[in-house]
């Protein structure tokens, strides 16, 4: 991937980089900030349009998709989960899980069956009628996480989930990521510097001068 620079110059963030993940693989990456994690998760997303390369999704590339296509691949095939929840305020966790199968054209009592589904799953059968600014941080980031499992993604790809919570918080979620692909037969990309993550992961690769690097435990992470 490669930017043009303020002086008009490129710069190359990634090079060479060849990721292959299976569903029902959880795959951590690490790397020092700036090296181009979040860069890469962008172009998993179909959130970014690589300068060279291919990315594909269940054998298919997106650069065959139109506008409309790509749209429905990040709605229905592809789950997001932020260091910041990104919940709507005014509607409570249930409606914000059922938002996305909503979106797709799913019937609302079915949406509303999988929502409840998800939120039990993920510890929060009990606040399921709470709006966001009712649940504390950890249960705003497993909303969202429940929220991103709702259409039954092929991957998920989460971007320091567990960046902007305490360490209870924290080690609740990293468990909770721990079983997701497992459980739900998704893949599961996660970019992170938090070690108990990582330690989480099937694999942990590190993304070191556009390159991928397979490590062998978190002990060796940058």
């Amino acid at each position: 991937m490669v930017y043009e620079g303020g002086d008009g110059n490129p710069i190359e963030v990634l090079g060479g980089v060849d990721l292959e993940v299976g569903r029902g693989e959880f795959v951590a990456i690490v790397g020092s900030s700036g090296s181009g994690k979040s860069t890469l998760l962008h172009l998993l997303g179909a959130l970014d349009t690589p300068s060279s390369g291919v990315v594909r999704l269940d054998g298919r590339s997106y650069a065959e998709l139109d506008a409309d296509a790509i749209a429905a691949v990040r709605n229905r095939k592809l789950g997001f989960v932020f260091q910041f929840h990104h919940l709507l305020r005014e509607f409570t966790a249930l409606e914000n899980v059922m938002l996305p199968l909503l979106i797709a054209g799913e019937d609302e009592a079915r949406a509303r069956s999988r929502a409840e589904e998800l939120l039990a799953a993920v510890g929060l059968a009990g606040r399921m009628t709470h709006r966001p600014s009712a649940l504390s941080g950890g249960e705003q980031q497993r909303t969202a996480v429940a929220r991103a499992l709702a259409a039954d993604p092929l991957v998920i790809l989460a971007d320091e989930p567990s960046g902007n919570l305490d360490n209870a918080n924290s080690e609740r979620l990293h468990a909770l990521f721990g079983r997701l692909a497992r459980e739900f037969e998704t893949a599961l990309v996660v970019v992170t510097h938090n070690r108990s993550l990582a330690g989480r992961a099937d694999r942990v690769l590190s993304l070191e001068g556009g390159h991928l690097i397979p490590l062998s435990g978190v002990e060796s992470m940058p």
